[in-house]
């Protein structure tokens, strides 16, 4: 019977705390105090968003600068190759004349 009583008081217990409870939540200071909340995580996610839009704008300038140091190496690359084979062209040009000469 002393559960039975002891289970009932919780439960009405329960049910005063949870009433007085939503009450809380309702007042004008918990509605304040959810406004402050708000406002504060918006503010961080303005910072987060700022943050996240310059390190973006900086990724894109360190890409741009790369595709610039690569097409450099690439065209350097491409007027030794130029080079390399003229210089093989030329090397051969002689070396024909010297043949023609002693022949």
């Amino acid at each position: 019977m002393f559960k039975l009583w002891s289970k009932l008081g919780a439960f009405a217990g329960g049910v005063l705390f949870g009433t007085a409870g939503i009450a809380i939540l309702k007042s004008e200071d918990a509605k304040n105090l959810y406004t402050h909340c708000t406002a504060a995580v918006k503010r961080g996610c303005d910072s987060v968003m700022k943050t996240a839009t310059t390190l973006k704008e900086n990724c894109e300038d360190i890409s741009a600068a790369a595709d610039e140091i690569n097409e450099e190496r690439m065209r350097r690359k491409e007027e030794k190759e130029i080079a390399d084979a003229r210089a093989i062209l030329a090397s051969h040009g002689e070396n024909a004349q010297i043949e023609e000469k002693n022949s």
